[in-house]
């Protein structure tokens, strides 16, 4: 279930910050409206990571398209991978 918490309660921040754990944010609200989150720095570094991953491999998939695919042996011939 999700945690869930006005944004006024930061002026009791350190309760707001106990409530925090990985896989476990804290979703403030302002107005009654989701407004911000607060993610463990942990929870936050695996996120950015797997964005930029996305991001690596969109590119990969972008430029196999355009200038067309390596087959495995070409990539091991690259790599100085000996056929085994």
């Amino acid at each position: 279930m999700p945690n869930i918490k006005p944004v006024s309660d930061l002026r009791n921040y350190t309760e707001v910050l106990r409530d925090i754990a990985v896989g476990e944010p804290v979703f403030l609200t302002k107005n009654g409206r989701g407004r911000y989150v607060i993610l463990d720095i942990e929870e936050y570094e695996r996120t950015e990571a797997a964005l930029k991953l996305m991001g690596e491999l969109a590119k990969g998939e972008s430029s196999a398209q355009e200038k067309g695919w390596t087959d495995l042996a070409e990539v091991e011939k690259m790599l100085g991978v000996a056929n085994g």
